[in-house]
């Protein structure tokens, strides 16, 4: 009988000290809002050095094409002279 007791009032000891850690946890969704928030700024840094990474090269090469075109216009205007 005095075991029981003893197991009763560890069982409920531990019960008591438990609750009040656990309840300050963070629900799962808590915990996904937060880190989506944080994340999100990190996201979108990503996202624009992706972005950066990008235009850059694709900058230079509508300028080459540019300058190409250029080239061919001229050349095209050069050989038709020559023909007439």
């Amino acid at each position: 009988m005095k075991k029981s007791r003893g197991w009763l009032l560890c069982v409920v000891g531990l019960l008591a000290m438990a609750g009040p850690f656990g309840c300050n946890q963070a629900t799962p969704t808590e915990k996904t809002k937060a880190a989506a928030e944080s994340g999100n700024a990190a996201t979108q840094a990503a996202g624009q050095a992706a972005v950066d990474a990008i235009k850059t090269p694709m900058d230079k090469a509508r300028q080459a094409e540019s300058v190409l075109e250029q080239a061919a216009e001229q050349r095209a205007a050069q050989s038709k002279e020559s023909t007439q």
